[in-house]
């Protein structure tokens, strides 16, 4: 690199804004977009059930009380069931409270620890490049050849249900796919004259993999983050579906349509409700998701 590119390399990472400063006002654009406040609005909605949700629900969502409660069917003891009762006599609005804190728990968790694991495994992969970068993209082929759900299901018969085997399975599925999106925007920012300046500099290799490139990549990444929020939480209502979930009595919004199936004709309500929270939840990550994208678009 000739002098003149060194310098050009050197005022662009000075005059630069920090890290800290571009996700701050990445932040604040939000409001710029109506889609991604819509979506914001949603998800703020579900966190706050799940912080409350001891003040919010009317009856502790394992006990029993009257099977099979029409909506707005009133208690023995006082009070109303408001989204009526499962077959076991729990009140379903209680038991939609208190699910939300599994699905917000275990969705961002799981989601969190794939990204981990796909963001250094794509960071290495297209700064590093080589025999290494072959190893591993040799090995995302190996994971993305098993269709997701199999692998799922393959997992937790394996090793159980637990939050823990949901974690590990989501973590294995959607890594891959983190990794090679993570790859590509590496591939197409290690030779930026910012990247350049932090060579010259004598900066280490993990500094300028975490410092200088990943928060220029954030765009993509987030966006893809919120789709897989909703992605996970999906899976997880899935799992519960088919018996794979958190082991009872704890709720769970999937289990809860898996348990109550087979009154559905009947009473379908025990199902309706449950399906309806799963929607509203994957409908606002899927909102925010869009308005992220339509500002990066804007950059």
């Amino acid at each position: 690199m000739d002098m003149p590119t060194q310098s050009v390399a050197l005022v662009d990472a000075a005059s630069a804004p920090s890290p800290t400063l571009r996700l701050l006002r990445s932040l604040a654009r939000l409001r710029e977009s109506p889609i991604a406040l819509v979506g914001a609005g949603i998800i703020l909605f579900w966190v706050v059930v799940a912080l409350a949700a001891p003040l919010l629900a009317p009856f502790p969502p394992n006990v029993p009380q009257v099977p099979m409660a029409k909506p707005m069917a009133p208690a023995p003891n006082g009070g109303t069931f408001w989204l009526g009762t499962d077959h076991l006599g729990r009140d379903i609005l209680s038991r939609i409270i208190f699910g939300t804190r599994t699905v917000l728990i275990y969705a961002p968790l799981a989601t969190a620890s794939a990204f981990l694991v796909g963001i250094v495994m794509g960071l290495l992969s297209g700064y590093k490049r080589g025999w290494f970068d072959e190893a591993l993209s040799r090995l995302s082929d190996l994971v993305l050849a098993f269709p997701a759900l199999v692998l799922y299901i393959i997992i937790i018969s394996k090793f159980g249900s637990s939050g823990l085997n949901i974690v590990i399975a989501v973590t294995l599925a959607s890594s891959p796919v983190v990794m090679r999106i993570t790859r590509g925007l590496v591939l197409d920012l290690r030779n930026r004259a910012y990247v350049q300046a932090a060579q010259l500099r004598g900066e280490s290799t993990w500094y300028i993999m975490l410092v200088e490139i990943l928060p220029n990549a954030r765009g993509p990444l987030i966006v893809d983050a919120c789709l897989r929020l909703g992605y996970v939480t999906i899976t997880i209502g899935t799992l519960g579906f088919l018996g794979l979930g958190l082991p009872p009595p704890d709720p769970d919004w999937g289990g809860m349509i898996n348990e109550t199936r087979q009154f559905a004709m009947v009473f379908p309500h025990m199902l309706i409700f449950p399906c309806l929270a799963i929607t509203s939840l994957v409908f606002g990550f899927n909102l925010l998701a869009d308005g992220v994208r339509e500002l990066s678009l804007k950059d």
